[in-house]
This record gives structure tokens, sequence and C-alpha cells, in this order.
């Protein structure tokens, strides 16, 4: 997460907002008023020609829209409908030209008024498309010799010569939809049972909302809104939420679950936040108005003070520029990688494509595969595969649909440039530290980023910069007295009795600003630091790796040449500083009025008073700086961090090492003995607080990571032991770590159980967290598998920085190919970068400097806000879509997007634009391991000594006999099945007495298999076996009079069978292949021990079948047959598990399970 500077007015835009609609809306008390609001513009239409019109006897009418020639002066309309002083309205109209580009101007007024009686006087430009222009006024009031009887609409044709075209020209009083917008009491709101609404007597309906679930258990809403097809509506909300808390509003769509009418995603602050927006109705629809509420990560008050429907709105929205819609990497792809790419079509049918280069000859031909509308793009996709192209070269180009994609290279160099620009970046970030040109192979660069260093003064001194040296803490009483009061008082900072000893200050000068402020934060740089060492020992480690490519003088820094790895030298410049926020031994601090020995643990972070502004270099920011009070987090952070760098330092700089190691373990004992003291969530404190809360509330995964790099460092077993018993160990209660967002500096346990992993260590489950690193990949290839755009992240809602996270999954994927050499990893790895660098639904790279086009408008104080400003440096990571749009900007341009949608490339959009020092660790490690996989075809040694291939590498597809039921003398009783591959089988099903056919001497082959038949073949077949059921009662209530009741009740008492929804059974549904899977394995289990205990489970994911993954109902139970031999699914690899089970594919199933279970029996 990354952080902003100040929100101006919150509470003024949401007072200004109240006191417009109060004043202005039309109230509407019942169901009368849901009518759409008259058009005061008789004709407006031009459905009578040039009725009501004047100006107008020789224009053209057609379609609805009058052409005329101009200029002419003034045209307008008779309007004689009185509008009422203090009256909102809207007043619109669709225009365009026919030749040259001009002007036209539009005034509404009364009959002969002046200036300023005129309630609109606008003046737009015309183009040859045809716009539409709208606009929302408030009548008068007027003069007092004006009257408002008679009203017009005027258009000024002045100007050029040129044809002019107008349309739909509307003028209609603004009306609200809504009861009780306003919260006169509650009702007629409803909410989501057990949740009680209050409303204050102060126009404000408040409610506690419950943390978790999903978005949509939490509603709160209202019914009877008739919305109109083509019309356009705005929705107004002003509310607060404490703590900051998410919500989303929603007008549902009769019919149809998603998408909605509307949506919008709102953050609600503490402080209120004041929200409108317009969209245009698709449809007839009587509907409702609703909030969602839920899915927040704990309980928060929400108080509503507006919530508006109205008539009327301006929808002219952002529209970004998303380029070809052949989406592709715009970097390129390796020779022997995958290739893959995205079509943007609505087209049924596969499409041809053909691949050329740069001199547009074709190398490549295929054709796509429809994948349908992916709703985390909002568009219609095909999937594009020329992986089967090997060769090489510049500026191909993918073409498809009639439409070319930008340009790519192929190439097994693709990557050594990011690789570099990716680590290359923390220089700049550097604090006091003065940015200097670099010369490399006799040329300076880095010239643009020149400066001073910033943040090199004491506290209090006379220097513009207040810091970072001699910094004292919050509260600050001393700072105060003497007059720092204008940026607000801050006792808030002190709620629990905080406070340092008298006169303590730090010393806190180094280190890297995190992302576009001035700020530095101990657990934001600890993530950072990890995977730049990780960057570094996995270059060491890894079977493969170019030893080299992260050596002395691979970087544009001022220490290249010293003989130190540069990557190393950069992570020094930000451990120094995390080690000088370490509170000294013996230092007496106090919490909740309890003083206690805080020697060892360490300050969670330092920033300004208050938000600095954009165009703020850092030496010229001019804001009082402090330390923020120790964490455990940050605790913990630091003791992750030391342990790891001792480790690697310890061949480089031995006595930086054992400085490294001792502060891990002060930090370690010191986390320890005060387990629990977390960071306040400053925006809850400050609606300034000049610095991101990075608060965090559990701690348990960074007891992990921290035990993790000490037991990996010193082999100690304390440290084992802590690693092996902690929850997030694996087998543990938190043990599975692999969420759809991936990890971060919140949630990192994950950068434990990698490590343990792939350093060499002794702990004696290595092997179970190998197996779960794997497990993890595999969750998220099964993600990547499902996603048409080819990128391992499948949330419903796409997070802040989701780039890194994408990135941070692929990590995980490309672990697990250096552990195994599977190329199933490396291809998936590989793909992931398809997404962030450009194969997306906006056609864009996330990475500045990469592709086509890219990011390049980051939120940051001192690179690219202003002219002065040098720009962002290549291969910095925007942060990239985010469903929350919590900037002005992005909620401005953004409501309804679609998740992948949720971006805009603009310098103030810090919710979807920022950068950070972590984000961009992500992408280094990425990077470098990229750049590691030459052409796509490295060689790699495959597992580890001692580590057993998991069962996917074991498996092939094989298909059981059934000779053990089966002695091949059984006679075919049926007359239909001669030609059927499973004619033998039929017969020996018949001979053992399981079937009888479908009658006249036929059994049917073709036909499907119902849930009821299945039930009966199973029941039989367990008879055969000689554990026949006995007798049960009515199970479902839709069997009744079924001739296979009897069966579906013993199955269900067993345990075999279960109903559907409503709980009903649906006997004559035909059965699908997955739910059958399902049915035979619970037989199974049944007669292997006369339990159901999971005998039959096999543990891990087989991939059997490229149309079985983890999102799909019976997988466990499929995989197991295919494991067993049972099943073998159908030529092209997929099992078709939502395909009807067929009568013939029956027979085949049956027995080979009845020949598992001999098999079972005989051993």
């Amino acid at each position: 997460m990354a952080w902003t500077r100040t929100r101006s007015g919150p509470i003024a835009a949401l007072v200004a907002l109240l006191g417009l609609l109060a004043t202005t809306l039309v109230a509407v008390p019942d169901a009368a008023a849901q009518e759409t609001p008259t058009n005061l513009v008789p004709n407006g239409d031009f459905a009578e020609g040039t009725a009501n019109w004047w100006g107008l006897d020789d224009a053209a009418f057609a379609d609805g829209e009058a052409c005329f020639t101009a200029p002419r002066g003034d045209i307008g309309n008779w309007a004689t409908n009185e509008l009422t002083p203090g009256q909102s309205y809207e007043f619109a109209f669709t225009a365009r030209v026919t030749e040259e580009t001009r002007e036209l101007a539009a005034r509404v007024q009364p009959d002969g008024a002046q200036a300023p009686d005129h309630d609109v006087s606008e003046t737009v430009t015309l183009t040859d498309e045809a716009n539409r222009f709208s606009w929302r006024f408030t009548a008068g009031p007027y003069s007092g010799d004006v009257g408002t009887a008679s009203n017009r609409v005027i258009f000024d044709t002045s100007g050029p010569a040129g044809t002019v075209c107008l349309s739909q020209v509307e003028l209609r009083p603004i009306s609200e939809l809504l009861s009780n917008p306003t919260f006169d009491g509650q009702d007629p709101w409803w909410t989501s049972d057990g949740v009680a609404l209050a409303d204050d007597g102060t126009g404000r309906l408040c409610r506690t909302v419950p943390a978790g679930g999903e978005a949509w258990d939490v509603l709160l809403g209202q019914g009877g809104v008739e919305l109109e097809e083509g019309r356009t509506y705005t929705v107004s909300v002003a509310a607060s939420a404490s703590p900051q808390s998410t919500a989303r509003v929603v007008i549902p769509m009769p019919g149809r679950d998603w998408p909605p009418l509307y949506v919008a995603d709102l953050t609600l602050r503490p402080d209120g936040q004041a929200f409108t927006a317009s969209f245009e109705a698709e449809a007839d629809a009587s509907t409702q108005f609703q909030f969602e509420l839920g899915g927040n990560p704990e309980p928060f008050e929400l108080c509503l003070t507006l919530a508006s429907l109205t008539t009327g709105g301006d929808v002219a929205g952002y529209e970004p520029d998303t380029g070809p819609r052949v989406r592709v990497n715009q970097v390129g792809y390796l020779p022997h990688g995958p290739k893959r790419a995205t079509l943007v079509t609505d087209a049924d049918s596969p499409l041809a494509w053909q691949l050329q280069d740069a001199d547009g000859t074709m190398v490549a031909t295929g054709r796509s595969e429809p994948r349908g509308f992916d709703p985390s793009a909002g568009l219609s996709v095909h999937h594009l595969d020329f992986s089967a192209f090997t060769g090489s070269g510049r500026d191909f180009t993918l073409v498809a649909d009639d439409d070319t994609s930008y340009p790519f290279d192929i190439s097994a160099e693709l990557y050594a440039d990011l690789r570099r620009d990716a680590l290359g970046i923390y220089y700049t970030q550097r604090s006091g530290f003065e940015i200097v040109p670099v010369e490399v192979d006799g040329e300076l660069r880095k010239t643009e980023y020149v400066r001073p260093a910033g943040h090199v003064s004491e506290f209090g001194g006379d220097d513009v910069n207040q810091g970072d040296f001699g910094l004292p803490c919050l509260p600050n009483e001393r700072f105060q007295a003497a007059g720092g009061t204008q940026y607000g008082g801050f006792d808030h900072y002190g709620r629990e009795g905080w406070h340092c000893p008298q006169g303590y200050t730090v010393d806190a000068h180094g280190g890297w600003y995190d992302a576009g402020d001035h700020g530095k934060y101990v657990v934001n740089s600890g993530m950072t630091v990890y995977q730049l060492l990780s960057t570094y020992e996995r270059n060491q480690l890894a079977r493969v790796a170019d030893r080299g490519a992260l050596g002395d003088a691979t970087l544009v820094i001022p220490e290249r040449g010293n003989g130190v790895p540069d990557v190393l030298d950069e992570v020094r410049w930000n451990l120094d500083w995390m080690l000088r926020m370490q509170v000294p031994a013996g230092t007496s601090m106090a919490i909740e009025g309890e003083e206690f020995d805080a020697g060892g643990l360490v300050h969670h972070k330092l920033h300004d008073i208050a938000w600095t502004g954009l165009n703020t270099l850092p030496h010229e920011d001019p804001m009082p700086r402090f330390v923020h009070r120790p964490s455990t987090a940050a605790t913990l952070n630091l003791a992750a961090a030391a342990a790891h760098g001792a480790r690697v330092w310890a061949d480089v700089d031995p006595a930086y090492a054992d400085e490294l190691l001792a502060a891990a373990r002060r930090a370690w004992a010191a986390a320890n003995a005060h387990p629990d003291i977390l960071a306040p969530n400053t925006n809850d404190l400050d609606p300034a607080p000049g610095g991101g809360p990075y608060d965090d509330d559990e701690l348990g995964d960074e007891f992990y990571w921290a035990a993790a790099q000490l037991y990996l460092t010193t082999g100690e077993a304390g440290f084992a032991q802590a690693v092996t018993s902690s929850p997030y160990h694996v087998g543990g209660e938190r043990g599975d770590l692999w969420s759809p967002t991936g990890f971060d500096w919140g949630a990192t346990a994950a950068a434990g159980r990698l490590d343990l992993a792939t350093v060499p260590n002794g702990l004696e489950d290595r092997a179970a967290v190998i197996a779960s690193v794997r497990e993890g990949a595999d969750r998220y290839l099964a993600t990547q598998r499902a996603e048409p755009f080819g990128h391992p992240y499948g949330p419903q809602r796409y997070d802040w920085g989701s780039t890194h996270q994408v990135v941070n999954n692929a990590v995980v994927i490309a672990t697990a190919y250096d552990l195994t050499g599977e190329r199933r990893y490396l291809e998936g790895a590989v793909e992931a970068a398809d997404y962030v660098l450009g194969r997306n639904a906006l056609n864009n790279s996330y990475v500045k400097g990469y592709g086509s086009h890219y990011s390049q408008r980051m939120h940051s104080r001192w690179y690219a806000s202003a002219d002065r400003l040098p720009p962002f440096p290549d291969g910095k990571l925007a942060g990239g879509p985010n469903s929350g749009i919590q900037d002005p900007v992005a909620q401005a341009n953004l409501q309804g997007c679609a998740p992948q949608a949720c971006y805009i490339d603009h310098v103030d959009s810090w919710s979807t634009n920022e950068t950070t020092i972590n984000w961009n660790a992500a992408l280094s490690w990425f990077a470098s391991w990229l750049d590691d996989m030459g052409d796509g075809r490295p060689d790699h040694p495959g597992l580890p000594p001692g580590v057993e291939p998991p069962l996917a590498e074991q498996y092939e597809p094989w298909s059981r006999g059934v000779e053990r039921v089966c002695d091949g003398t059984a006679t075919l009783p049926f007359t239909d099945v001669g030609a059927s591959v499973h004619a033998e089988l039929i017969a020996c099903l018949a001979d053992l007495g399981l079937t009888e056919g479908v009658g006249d001497g036929r059994y049917g082959p073709a036909g499907m298999v119902s849930r009821g038949q299945l039930a009966t073949f199973l029941d039989r077949m367990l008879r055969h076996a000689g554990a026949p059921l006995p007798d049960a009662p009515r199970a479902f209530p839709d069997t009744a009079g079924n001739v296979h009741a009897g069966a579906i009740d013993r199955l269900a008492a067993a345990g075999i069978v279960q109903g559907i929804r409503g709980g009903t059974y649906a006997p004559r549904a035909a059965v699908t292949r997955a739910q059958a899977a399902t049915m035979v394995v619970n037989t199974l289990d049944l007669l292997d021990d006369g339990e159901h205990n999971r005998s039959l489970a096999l543990g891990e994911d087989l991939h059997a079948f490229a149309d079985v993954t983890e999102a799909t109902h019976h997988r466990a139970a499929i995989e197991v047959l295919a494991w067993h031999g049972v099943v073998q699914g159908f030529r092209d690899g997929s099992y078709g598990p939502g395909r009807s089970l067929r009568r013939d594919q029956m027979a085949a199933l049956l027995l080979r399970s009845l020949d598992l279970a001999t098999e079972s029996d005989e051993d």
C-alpha cells in the first residue's frame, strides 16, 4: 500500500453537495414521482419539423435531427413553461457539423432577458461526430423586471459557413427518485437481517457493519426505483466510516446477476466522503438502490447523510486509449518460451491470425480460440497461441480480425535491460544522499536526476529540511509549545499514553523514500530488503542462473567498481537506516502509562507532520519530521531482514554480517518480550497525517518469517522450533499461504516459506515445505489457465498495487520451477510477464519505458509532476488497477470499471498510479529470473536430492483392465452396440446382472444416464461386490414414485449421493461426468473398509486434464479415478466434467471401478 498528500476539503465538499441538493431537488414522496420528468422544450426531438421553432424554415429534418446552414443568427424554441426560481433543471442537446469544426453558443433564458439573467450561456465546439452536451443549473434569481412566464432555448449560429445538425434538445426538471434521501428517519430504507439501523435525529442514518463475508452479505437499500432506457441519472452519496472502509453502490439489473445497471466502488473515510456520478440506463427496469457493505476486514461504523438518485446528468467520461485490439507482451517473447496473446472481439467463431516479421512477411499463422466474456476485463476475447514459432528478431506484429498489435521482439536477451533497470531505480530513491552522475564506459549517466541530499539537517534547525538527524518522537510537547500547532494538534498520537523519554531523539538519516512522498517505513523496507536480497541469493543458489549478472559494476550507482555486488551496496544503504531505527538497549518508554524497557524494539516509521505537495524535491521539503513509536511488526521486519543480510554478507563483509545478526537477535528478543505493540492507523487519528499508516494487527506471519530467516542463518534448534510450531508453517492452522492476492508487506509468511524451500537447510520437514510451494504454484497456474489474459491473478476485486501482486504470484510459480525444473512452471511464470508488460484490458505496460504504451505519469512529489522535475526512471512499476479507486481522479473517471480497467495514468491518481519500493522489489526478483531463463529452454537438472517428484510428474494416462471381474466369455445380448468401443464391457455388464438394457433387445449406448439411473447401477454394484446396502427412509421429496427411489434412499443414507439446490435430488436430470466421478469414488471409499475416510484421496493435484482445474467441482474425485486408470478423458486431453455421462461410458466406469475394488481386496 502507498499513500499521498492531503486530500483537500472533504468536509467542505460534502457540505456543499448537501446544501445544493437540499435546496434544489424536487421532493418525491410517492411512486408517481418515479416518472421521467417532462421535456419542457416542445418538439425538442423535431418530430414535427419546425413546430415551436423559429429560424429553421429551410432546415432538413430526418431521424429526429434538424440540419441547417450557418451562419443564420439565432434560432430558438418558443418554450412557454415557467422555470421556478430555486428549482434545479438540466439542459441538454446533441449536435454535429458536416464540414469544418466550428463553435455553437447555447442559452436558456427568460424571454428578453440579458446576462446575467441567462440560466445557461455556454459555447461548445462541434465536430463531425455527434456529441451530447448537458448542464445542470438552478433557475434564477432574476432581476426585478424579468418575468418567468415565457422562457426560451436559443442557439447562436454566428461564425463561419457550414452545416449544423441538432437533435434531442431537452430541458427537464431534476427529480429525486429515492424516498427520504436525506434520512429524516429510517423509512423506507431496509437492511440485512440482524443489522440494526439508527437515525440520530440530525439527518444521519448510522449502523455498525460487521466484518468479513462478501460485499453483498450486508445490504442497505430501498426498492421501487423505476428507470427508463436511454435516460441519464445521477447518484450522489455523502457518508463516513470509522475505521476507513469500502462500500459499493449497486443498482441491479433485474434477471441478471452481473453486471448491474450501475455500480460504483467507494472508499469511506472517518472525516466524510462526498461522491457523485452519472450513468445512462441500458434498459427499462423496476429495480432497487443498494449499498453493499460487507467484506471489510474489521467492523466499522457507517453514517450516511445523503443517498440520492436523480434524473439527468452528464455521462461523458474518461475513455482510455487502448490501442489495437490484439493485446501482446509489448516487450516481447522468448524464442522457446510460451507466446500467447489476447484478441478483443465479439466474434463467436475462431478467427485467423498471422505473425508478421518487421518487413510484414507472414512467418506463422493459426486460428484463435474464443474465450467469451471476461468479467475481469469487461471484454469479450479470444486466445491466440503462436508458441510453435521459435525464430528471433525485432518488431514482429500479430494480425487478427483486421487489427494489428503493437510491435514486439522475440529474443533470448529480452529481459536483460529490465533486470538492470528494475534494480537500478533505488539509487534515486535514496534519502540523505546527494544524487550525482555516474560514469559508465566513459559516459555520464543519471544526469537528469542530480539533486542535493535530502533530509540531512537537524530537527529544529535553520535549514529548510527538518530532519533526519536528531528526530524526536510523536507526540512532542516541545514542538507544540514552540508554535507547531499550525499543523494541527497531535495529542491523538499518544492515545494509549505513549511517550518516549525526555530528550530522546533518533539519528534516522539514510534509507530509501518509500513511494510518492518523503516518508520512510520499516515494514515496507523490510519486505523490499527481503526481495532484493532474495534476488541476489537466488542468483547464487539457483541451478539456472547467470552468476555474473548481479556482480559489481552491473548497476548505475556511485559504488560500482568497489568489488562488492552492486545490489548489496544498494541494499546496505537501506539496511543501515533500519539499524538506526532500533531503540538502544536500556531505553525506557511508556505505553498505557506503564514504563517498560523498549531496548531492541524498532520505530515503525518516520515522515512529515503533514502531507507535502507535489513538485517538491526531497531537499526542498520544509515540514517538521518525527519518528513514530516502535511496533512489534517493525521489530520483526528488522529481525528478518537483518538475519537474511547476515547470511548474505557472511562471505562479503563478515564484520557487517556479525553486526546484522546481533541486531536481529536483539529484535527477536524484544518482539517476543513485547509481542503485541501494534502501530495505530494514523489515517484514523489524523485527517492529514503526512504519511501512510502501514498498520498491521496480525503478527503471526512476521514471527514466522523472522524465525525462518534466523534459522536459515544460524541453524539453531530454537529457531527451528519457532518455525515448525508456528500456525503459519506447513500443516498449521494458517499454513495455507497462497491467497489470490499473494504476499506483501502485510502478509509476510510466504517470504519465510519460499526461503525455507530454496535455501539449503536441515529442517526435518523441508520436503513438505517444497511440496507446499508447488501446491501454491499449482493454484496460481489454475488461476492463470482460467484468465484469458494469462495472468495468475483472479480476485473479484483488484487490490491496491495489483501489478506487484501479479508479479509475486509469478514469483511463487518461478520458485516452483527453480525447485523442480518442470516445464509447466517455467511457462506459467514466463507468461505471467505478459500481463504486466501490455497484454491486458487497457493494452498498457505498467513498467515505465517498456513497450509501446506504458505508464509514465505516476504519482510522485519529485518525479514528473512538473516540467522542472525529472521523468520517472525506466523500470519503475506502477501500482495498476485498483477496484477501490480511492482518489478523486480515479473516482471521477473510473466509476463502474471492470477490475482490469480501474486504472488511469495520472499524477494525482495515487490509488492506481503510485509507485513503491516494495512493488519494484518484486519486479526486480522476477526480471532477474526471467533474464536467467535465456531463450526459454534452460538446462535444469531437476529436483534436489532426496525430494520425490509429485504425482503429477509421475502420472501418464492409462486404462485399467477389467480381467478381475470379466473373463472375456460374455456374449452380447443387445443389437445396438456392435460398433461401440465399449461392446465387450457392455456384454460383461449384462453378464454380471448389472444391466438389462432399455428394452426391445437394445442397450442405448449413446443415451444419457440420469441421476436416478446411476444410483440404481451403483446400488447393484455394491450388491454384486458383497456389500448390499440396507433399506433407508425417504431422503428427498422429489423421488416419491420414482422407480429409482429405493436405490437413491439407500445411497443417500450411506453418504454416497447428495442432493442439489433446495434439498431435492432431481432423479430425472442427466448426471454429469463430474458428478458421476464423485458418486463412484464415494462408493469405492465405502467398499474399501466400510467407512467414508477418503481412503482413495491422492493428497496432491494431478493436473490430469486441461479442463479440470482448482475451480472444477468434483476435481478430487476425477483425479483419483484418473490416477487409478478408471477414467482417461478424451483425445484432446480434456475430461468434459460438465458433459452428460453416456450409457456406454457408464459401462466402462462401473467395471473398471469394480476391478479397482477387487484389486484393493487382493491387496
